[in-house]
């Protein structure tokens, strides 16, 4: 059984590979000065790349688990959602309200993935 661990820190890898599964940290903006229109825009460009460098993809995405800080952002976040994910690869979601780790945190996703 063997276990990948990239992007690793004392306290988190950013990408877990195990078993044909990538399991990817909660991803936020790079940028936390935008909006929520960018700030999601960010975080989808970071699950891309992320889920490329674990050999994986947007198309196989197995579960995401979304924590919006505005619950009147989930229209604008949705919007951009559906036009990123490709067609039929919708994966089982869950989207809640949260208090964030830092205040100018408004969205963050964490996805598993088929490799």
């Amino acid at each position: 059984m063997t276990i990948i661990r990239k992007r690793s820190t004392q306290k988190v890898s950013r990408i877990v590979i195990h078993n044909d599964t990538v399991y990817l940290c909660g991803q936020v903006a790079l940028d936390m000065n935008e909006d929520i229109i960018g700030q999601t825009k960010s975080v989808l460009e970071r699950i891309d790349d992320h889920l490329a460098e674990a050999g994986s993809d947007k198309s196989k995405i197995l579960s995401a688990l979304i924590h919006i800080k505005h619950n009147k952002d989930v229209a604008a976040f949705n919007e951009l959602w559906n036009e990123w994910l490709p067609e039929g690869c919708a994966p089982a979601r869950t989207c809640v309200e949260s208090v964030m780790a830092r205040d100018v945190v408004l969205i963050e996703v964490t996805v598993t993935a088929s490799v």
